[in-house]
């Protein structure tokens, strides 16, 4: 019973971080219908980064709650309250009000990227766990899929609707299906106290937030850069980016199986950096005939490494720290996200696509080199 538990909750979980994801980091979609409604790109885009600031000033609590009380209320609460926020968002005019009601709901939503990852700990043990939080992440570019496809084609209010009901319905089966892990001794290294005694864990933090630069460049302007400069319709861009999601959720699949495989996390995470800085330097030359080529793949190995940094940290916090390592993990994470949408918005105004993307691609090689060397079996660095 309790092996085929594990599967359940993580289900349950994984359908969760769909819903959230696709409200997160699935708005984005909505920037031809904003840009039509009269607001600047650099506008647009800080409106639609908004539940990303929200997201940066609860993850942090939302871990600690979980290290405290469990994983299940948490992630429940959170994704209750960002689909009825969403909700009265339907009723708001004008920008700002909207903007106000998309940070707080972010800021609830957070729950369920604090908790979660904390979920695969308990549940799994360090020979699946890379696989687990591989299938954990697909929520992720699965959340993005969904906006892909639905967004582009409906009205705001159409969009909003649908992304709090998703929010809503996954609140109850969280509620109903998930069992917090088993407490028990923890592992890692930080069995012994504060784990941020050592740089370990910031280069952690470090290297996952500059490759989270990477992945929203192109998640945010992907499909602004096909009509821009493809001249494709918004829908036909939205349906080659959600396949591109789809692969991206398999990319994580496969690095969580990878790690596994070779006893490090990390080993894999710096030399799909390195593929990640490579493909994005070949969009940013923009030879005709490529750069869709490009595109779809940057979309699809951008992603592929933020479950192997999630269960590093994991990993290496123990359970005693998971919940407040991971929420510090993604604050930063989600800092550089919110930051990657208004300054990339600028750049391209200013100086165009290639600019941009060579900037991401610099991110993802300076990622190389921070990464620190870690084997699974003792989370201690190696020499």
């Amino acid at each position: 019973m309790e092996s085929s538990r594990r599967w359940v909750v993580l289900a349950a979980g994984v359908a969760g971080m769909t819903a959230g994801c696709a409200f997160l980091y699935g708005l984005p979609y909505l920037l031809p219908r904003l840009r039509a409604d009269g607001l600047s790109l650099t506008q647009a885009a800080v409106l639609v980064a908004c539940p990303t600031f929200g997201l940066l000033a609860t993850l942090v609590l939302w871990g600690a709650l979980a290290d405290r009380y469990g994983e299940r209320g948490v992630i429940a609460l959170g994704l209750g309250g960002a689909g009825l926020v969403l909700l009265g968002a339907l009723s708001v005019h004008g920008p700002v009000a909207l903007g106000a009601c998309l940070v707080v709901a972010g800021a609830a939503a957070g729950s369920v990227n604090a908790a979660s990852g904390r979920l695969i700990l308990g549940w799994f043990g360090p020979a699946e766990r890379g696989l687990a939080m591989g299938i954990r992440q697909m929520a992720q570019p699965l959340g993005v899929a969904v906006a892909a496809v639905t967004v582009p084609v409906l009205s705001r209010s159409g969009a909003l609707l649908l992304l709090a009901i998703c929010c809503l319905a996954t609140a109850v089966l969280i509620a109903i299906v998930v069992r917090d892990p088993a407490r028990t001794g923890s592992d890692g290294a930080a069995t012994n106290g504060n784990p941020y005694r050592t740089p370990v864990l910031w280069r952690l933090h470090g290297a996952g937030a500059l490759l989270v630069f990477p992945q929203f460049a192109v998640a945010t302007f992907g499909l602004v850069f096909l009509v821009d400069t493809v001249h494709w319709d918004a829908a036909t861009a939205g349906r080659v980016l959600a396949v591109a999601a789809f692969g991206g959720a398999a990319a994580r699949l496969f690095a969580g199986w990878w790690s596994d495989r070779a006893g490090s996390r990390t080993g894999p995470m710096r030399i799909l950096a390195g593929v990640t800085a490579g493909v994005l330097a070949l969009l940013a030359t923009g030879v005709p005939g490529l750069v869709v080529a490009a595109l779809v793949a940057a979309a699809v190995v951008s992603v592929s490494t933020n479950g192997l940094s999630f269960t590093a940290v994991a990993e290496y916090a123990g359970p005693g720290w998971a919940g407040r390592a991971l929420g510090i993990h993604n604050t930063g994470q989600n800092g550089v996200a919110a930051l990657t949408a208004p300054i990339l918005g600028a750049v391209v105004t200013h100086a165009g696509y290639p600019l941009a993307f060579t900037a991401a691609a610099t991110a993802a090689a300076a990622a190389v080199a921070v990464v620190p060397a870690l084997h699974v079996r003792d989370h201690q660095p190696t020499t």
